[in-house]
């Protein structure tokens, strides 16, 4: 492809990628570091060969970019406390820091999993996917697909079971 088609691509697809990354990446700068790598992916992968499905091509690499960064935030956060502040909304506090934390924790349980359930589960659930679509894009079989979303979906439940317990256990200790 040539370089006037990229400025269209990204004009066309551009929505789709943010989107993608903005949900596993609710921070603005890591959002638009994946979106410019997801396009950067795309250009050299498409110098090198034929790109038959350039939205689900880029889909993949967004998902699998934005579980990257996800996967380095956390090992950084475990090491260093969190400069981000809360976003400011009209719901009631209460329930935005639960909803918060509850994010927080299901972005640290996706960048737990292995990468191939990381991959179907984000496809799957936040890029909308079927099981044929997702199956394409990462070259693997349909019952493939099923078993990875069921073990993703086994080890966010325990993952976040886990959690509830240990921050239940956490405060009756400080009471």
């Amino acid at each position: 492809m040539q370089t006037h088609d990229w400025q269209v691509i990204v004009r066309e697809y551009g929505p789709l990628v943010w989107q993608t990354a903005y949900r596993l990446l609710p921070n603005h700068a890591d959002a638009a570091d994946c979106f410019q790598e997801t396009f950067l992916t795309a250009l050299e992968l498409s110098r090198r060969q034929q790109v038959r499905n350039l939205p689900g091509l880029l889909v993949r690499l967004a998902t699998t970019r934005a579980i990257d960064r996800l996967r380095q935030k956390n090992r950084r956060s475990r090491s260093e406390p969190s400069d981000e502040e809360p976003q400011a909304t009209g719901a009631d506090p209460l329930d935005q820091l639960e909803a918060e934390d509850l994010a927080i924790q299901l972005r640290e349980a996706i960048a737990d999993l292995p990468a191939q359930e990381a991959k179907v589960f984000c496809l799957r659930y936040l890029s909308e996917l079927s099981y044929r679509q997702i199956a394409r894009e990462l070259q693997i079989g349909i019952s493939a697909v099923g078993v990875s979303l069921h073990r993703a979906k086994a080890r966010l439940r325990q993952s976040l079971a886990q959690t509830t317990v240990s921050s239940e256990v956490s405060d009756e200790q400080r009471r």
